[in-house]
């Protein structure tokens, strides 16, 4: 796992981190509840076997006690996909597990199958540990849980010694399953990812596809109005484009259009969301800016693109800006106001911004 991290934090740090664990808990939670109701019925059968074989002086009720919150542990984590509180909710089955052992071994201590439930619980809980230190935490707990009705029991020198050499043998084991499973969903993690990113982004300039950026848009507009923030669109068209594409060849049109989605990118604020709406076609979503301040953004990045050298010249830029009017106005909207002062912009010569 810490190989793993490592990678992570080199490929994209803390966000890749936090989306890998609310990816691990997305896909190890059904798995985990499923667990945690097969070890309480595995609890509740092996107090009832062990009631039918042999006599304990402790009362049915008290070694069924822990089989209530077992239940309540395993019915919580249902629905729970939070990363941090699914690891507490394990950890916290497997402390109430190690507490049944030990109040069902309590009185047979001269025998070595009282502490055989105690080697399983690693093995059995190995797949579902969503990090590095749940799992250690957790096998801990399984290594000292039995001790304490070995040491304080009836229990020789040699039965502790057996005990500890056969929980290393289980704990080494658990730690190869989990790596090895560690390994599987990262390598899914990262496949999923890298899926995501192909179907959303644009192959040629590394933007957002149209769609995608609609769909976020929205999103980031009802969080901007419920903010009671200004927020502008600007609507891009390289100049000129197409006698580029047919004297020079596609391939300097697409020079220009990946130098042109750079100097965009290098513009972008934090929350700021860029997209290629279709060909030389370009639009960006600026949170909290009103029209004079994006209209200043816009002739700033109007400018930048003239230090992008064209084979006939330097790349010019169109610029339609408008301003989210109300809280109800949809992207597409905004987007077909600042496309038609984009137009306009084409209309009055090119190279220049116009607000709507």
């Amino acid at each position: 796992m810490h190989a793993l991290f490592k990678h992570l934090r080199q490929a994209d740090d803390t966000e890749q981190r936090r989306e890998y664990s609310h990816y691990l808990a997305q896909q190890m939670g059904p798995m985990i509840h499923a667990l945690m109701l097969v070890g309480a019925l595995a609890y509740l059968v092996a107090v009832t076997a062990s009631t039918l074989v042999r006599h304990s002086p402790l009362p049915l009720w008290l070694r069924l006690a822990p089989l209530a919150p077992l239940l309540l542990v395993a019915a919580s984590t249902r629905h729970v996909r939070q990363p941090r509180l699914l690891s507490a909710l394990t950890l916290l089955c497997v402390l109430l597990l190690e507490i049944g052992i030990n109040l069902n071994g309590m009185d047979d201590m001269h025998r070595q199958s009282v502490v055989l439930p105690g080697l399983l619980l690693p093995v059995a809980s190995s797949v579902v540990w969503l990090g590095r230190w749940d799992f250690v935490a957790a096998m801990l707990l399984c290594a000292l849980g039995p001790l304490p009705m070995l040491l304080f029991g009836s229990a020789d020198s040699a039965q502790v010694f057996q005990y500890l050499v056969y929980m290393a043998i289980a704990i080494a084991l658990s730690t190869v399953l989990r790596a090895f499973m560690a390994r599987t969903l990262f390598e899914q993690f990262r496949l999923e990812r890298q899926l995501r990113e192909q179907a959303n982004t644009d192959g040629l300039t590394g933007l957002l596809v149209r769609n995608r950026f609609l769909e976020l848009a929205q999103l980031a507009l009802g969080d901007i109005h419920r903010r009671q923030q200004p927020a502008c669109v600007l609507y891009l068209d390289a100049d000129h484009f197409k006698p580029l594409n047919d004297d020079h060849g596609h391939a300097a049109g697409d020079a220009a259009l990946i130098a042109l989605a750079t100097a965009m990118r290098r513009q972008m604020r934090q929350g700021d969301l860029i997209g290629r709406i279709g060909g030389e076609e370009f639009a960006m979503l600026l949170p909290g800016l009103d029209l004079q301040q994006a209209g200043a953004r816009a002739e700033q990045l109007r400018e930048s693109m003239h230090e992008i050298r064209r084979p006939d010249g330097p790349l010019t830029v169109s610029i339609g800006v408008a301003a989210c009017g109300h809280a109800d106005e949809a992207i597409e909207t905004l987007l077909a106001r600042a496309d038609q002062a984009m137009r306009q912009a084409k209309r009055d010569g090119r190279d220049r911004v116009v607000s709507a």
